[in-house]
């Protein structure tokens, strides 16, 4: 039975972002060290750099060259959030090509699916600029690659990081090819992400974005996977899932406002992995974007490894049982995302 494969590296540590800014190396640390204690169920994937053809894909190449111009240098400031050090450039070349491997590992069917545990993030990097600690954005590196290297027509991509991933957004809003989701706090930053950005010219309706207003729990996330996703990814047909999994939805993350658990990330995961099931065979690939609790992310990302293994399946019905009594926090907000989508999908009710 093939496994779930694991990107992971040391080398990610030596993006030095500094000892105060709240995405650094021990995010990383904390998240091997939990991974650790699952023994053979993972398969590690080793990670490689991307090309400087596939990074410019998606950026333009004057970006990458001021970014490859930081090589060496100690430190520098992208933005007031966003910071480079010496080995950021290889590790950023790195990060996106741990993405690439492990979409070959899973395209090839030498593994069920895939995680890869990567930094610096990259759901917030523009084409011709870094944002919020993003420098390049791996999961749409990723999506770029899978259809020039694999031949694919439908890509998904799901995002539930906090913060909505504009730089995806904007990567694919007028391609059919790739289909965003986005589920995340809002307003906030970057402040983009409503809901009637649905995408333009020949990618119109293939943007769904669902903003969520503060106190979000796993119920909630859960019914607008089921509710939103699941009938537009069932008729879309994607060849291959891709996930931007933020882990700052986590109900003690310090930058965030949402109220997700463990096993609430342990059941979004059960619920993509469902649909993936369903349309493509079972390829899914998650990249790590944000989450700042050391240990509840740790924690977190160990449920989902776990469940992407195939290992603690909660009773599917139960869930819908419970999910359905607290549906009413976010029908309106599904009401309002389907009607928006209606000429472009078909929703029930």
């Amino acid at each position: 039975m093939a496994k779930t494969g694991i990107v992971r590296d040391e080398r990610y540590l030596e993006h030095d972002t500094g000892g105060s800014h709240v995405e650094n190396p021990e995010r990383l640390v904390h998240i091997y060290q939990a991974l650790d204690e699952m023994g053979d169920l993972l398969v590690d994937i080793p990670p490689r750099p991307a090309t400087r053809e596939e990074i410019t894909a998606v950026h333009d190449p004057e970006y990458v060259d001021r970014i490859a111009a930081t090589a060496g240098v100690e430190p520098h400031h992208l933005d007031a959030d966003t910071v480079t050090s010496s080995k950021t450039y290889e590790v950023s070349l790195l990060a996106a090509g741990g993405v690439l491997a492990a979409i070959d590992a899973v395209m090839m069917g030498d593994l069920a699916n895939a995680f890869a545990l990567v930094r610096p993030p990259g759901h917030h990097a523009e084409g011709d600029r870094a944002m919020g600690f993003c420098i390049f954005n791996n999961v749409a590196v990723g999506a770029h690659y899978a259809r020039s290297k694999h031949g694919l027509e439908r890509i998904l991509i799901v995002d539930w990081d906090l913060h909505h991933g504009n730089g995806t957004q904007h990567t694919f809003y007028t391609d059919p090819h790739v289909l965003y989701f986005s589920t995340h706090q809002y307003p906030y930053y970057p402040g983009s992400g409503y809901y009637t950005e649905i995408g333009e010219g020949a990618g119109k309706g293939y943007t769904v974005n669902c903003p969520l207003s503060p106190g979000c729990g796993d119920a909630d996330y859960a019914n607008i996977l089921r509710h939103c996703l699941r009938p537009i990814a069932l008729a879309y047909q994607p060849q291959l899932i891709l996930v931007s999994a933020g882990f700052d939805i986590y109900h003690r993350d310090p930058l965030g406002g949402m109220a997700v658990t463990e096993k609430g990330f342990a059941r979004l995961t059960d619920i993509i992995m469902e649909i993936a099931e369903a349309v493509c065979e079972g390829r899914m690939v998650m990249t790590l974007e944000g989450g700042y609790h050391l240990e509840g992310q740790a924690r977190s990302v160990k449920e989902v490894a776990a469940r992407m293994a195939g290992e603690g399946a909660p009773d599917r019905g139960v869930c819908e049982v419970q999910e359905a009594q607290e549906y009413p926090r976010v029908r309106g907000i599904v009401q309002a995302i389907t009607e928006n989508l209606r000429a472009f999908w078909f929703f029930e009710g």
